[in-house]
């Protein structure tokens, strides 16, 4: 489907990836949204979400609309409790806004070695594939190797840092809740990763949030449901555009 061009010029779309994923996450959505300003973001340099937030800050445009996917979405919370003003809009896909569980730590830890042992991509492939996707997905040859073939492009290094940034993630909410631009949340129905009850305490702590579930998504609902998520995050980016 082509869609009209929207012109974002003066509000660039920033776009934050989750782990182990790169630009590649963001092309079959990218060339949905059809605008012409875009910064898409991989998280690798940082170790902390307040670090990831301090970083970004410092390079991106004085203002901008910010869309953050799983991990991203974490980082993009911490940006909103940073710099609220910076942003003319925010869309959180697949996100879990709660602090990690302590006890997570060590099996976090523990995972970036045996996926360093493995090879990325063999490791996604035999411990994550099947909670990553829709029912309906498991059998997408074509999605599963697009997966497997970013967690292989992504240094071990790099794997270790955004595991650090998710067991050291705080609680925004209240940030959220102060937060006066439009916001979109964005989850997929089979997502036992961000489940429904992660995004509805999202939804309940922003003022005027939409919430939307893609049926047949699963947590990569960016990928799995390209078409579908377009379709909101058109209407939002308008309204950005429109209020700012």
């Amino acid at each position: 489907m082509n869609h009209a061009l929207i012109d974002n010029s003066d509000l660039p779309l920033v776009l934050i990836g989750g782990t182990l994923c790169n630009a590649r996450l963001w092309q079959p959505l990218i060339a949905r949204l059809n605008v012409p300003a875009v910064i898409c973001i991989t998280l690798v340099r940082d170790e902390s979400a307040q670090a990831a937030s301090r970083r970004l800050l410092e390079t991106l445009p004085p203002r901008f609309l910010l869309v953050g996917f799983s991990l991203g979405a974490i980082v993009a919370l911490q940006m909103v409790a940073d710099a609220p003003g910076r942003l003319a809009g925010l869309a959180l896909l697949s996100v879990n806004p709660l602090p990690d569980s302590p006890e997570n730590a060590v099996t976090r830890r523990e995972a970036v070695q045996a996926a360093r042992k493995q090879s990325h991509g063999s490791w996604l492939s035999s411990t994550l594939w099947r909670n990553y996707v829709a029912p309906t997905n498991l059998g997408n040859q074509a999605l599963h190797d697009l997966l497997c073939l970013m967690a292989e492009e992504t240094e071990s290094e790099t794997f270790a840092r955004q595991t650090e940034i998710a067991i050291s993630r705080g609680d925004n909410r209240g940030a959220l809740s102060r937060f006066t631009g439009p916001v979109l949340i964005l989850s997929g129905e089979h997502d036992p990763i961000c489940t429904p009850e992660h995004h509805r305490l999202a939804a309940a702590s922003a003022a005027s949030a939409t919430w939307i579930t893609l049926s047949r998504a699963g947590h990569f609902l960016v990928l799995e449901a390209a078409d579908c998520a377009a379709v909101p995050l058109r209407k939002w980016i308008k309204e950005c555009l429109k209020c700012d």
